[in-house]
């Protein structure tokens, strides 16, 4: 077996749900970067900690990009995506890659609250790693896009974690829920069932011509969060006037749209280059 079919082969085993996701972490490729903090504490609590990734020679002006994991808000650890951080790096962006309080210890808007706190740290430390706070973008995958994607559109938390929401000049979504009511799933009765007003956790409720760029992805092979989450943002951020660049993969379904990020499974779809060039192009 070669290496190329040997990491498609575990690429499986991830999409089964085995999901050996801290052994594909460790043996994947990856792309060349300086991993230079890990373990940085963003908050008080065990998991409102970061890791962070820098461009090679990153001189202060590199733009900042936040990633948020996906894990159905119950599962999830920042060391598991070591790969997405250098990626980005890899196209020129100090990343940051945070975890956040899952469930059943917050349920929402806690992680979103947490996220908020992630980026506060962000805008005050990245030009210590080579970024520039004035060039935020937020990006994530599943549930991870979620919370990207709210805290951009929903300005409330940055706000109240101390952060201006005109400091994210860009937002990017892969294979996020957005628009998921009436609540269906175990899942999301568990994290949004107790919420007061449930159309206020969908992000689609807080478009405005405001809101920042975004870029959103889906694939069509996807059965977990179905595209139609994509299609519905997609078209409220147009109506908008929002620029929004909105991409459906042929044959990549949930796991494999973030695989695609990772060095040995980039030829599948363009998901790395397609995101970095939008986002590079609206961090200005």
């Amino acid at each position: 077996m070669t290496k190329r079919s040997a990491f498609a082969a575990l690429g499986g085993m991830l999409a089964s749900a085995c999901s050996p996701l801290s052994m594909f972490a460790t043996l994947s490729p990856k792309d060349p970067a300086s991993h230079v903090a890990r373990g940085v504490a963003y908050g008080a609590g065990p998991r409102q900690r970061l890791d962070v990734y820098a461009p090679r020679g990153a001189d202060g002006g590199a733009p900042v990009a936040v990633f948020f994991y996906g894990g159905s808000w119950d599962s999830g650890r920042r060391q598991d995506y070591n790969w997405v951080g250098r990626a980005l790096a890899s196209r020129g962006f100090v990343t940051v890659i945070a975890d956040y309080r899952l469930y059943p210890e917050v349920t929402y808007p806690g992680f979103l609250q947490d996220g908020a706190q992630a980026v506060l740290w962000a805008v005050g430390h990245a030009a210590r790693y080579g970024g520039d706070p004035r060039r935020i973008v937020l990006a994530g995958h599943s549930a991870g896009a979620y919370n990207a994607v709210m805290l951009g559109l929903d300005g409330r938390y940055l706000e109240a974690a101390g952060v201006d929401p005109e400091a994210v000049r860009a937002i990017a979504g892969l294979s996020g829920p957005y628009d998921f009511l009436p609540l269906t799933g175990d899942i999301t009765h568990r994290i949004f069932g107790g919420a007061a007003d449930l159309p206020s956790t969908q992000p689609l409720a807080y478009v405005t011509p405001a809101s920042p760029p975004a870029f959103l992805a889906t694939g069509d092979a996807d059965d977990m969060v179905w595209p139609k989450n994509t299609v519905a943002l997609a078209k409220r951020l147009r109506e908008a006037g929002v620029d929004v660049e909105e991409r459906h993969y042929a044959g990549i379904d949930h796991i494999r749209m973030v695989l695609a990020l990772s060095r040995p499974l980039r030829n599948r779809a363009p998901v790395l280059d397609e995101m970095t060039a939008f986002l590079r192009r609206h961090a200005g």
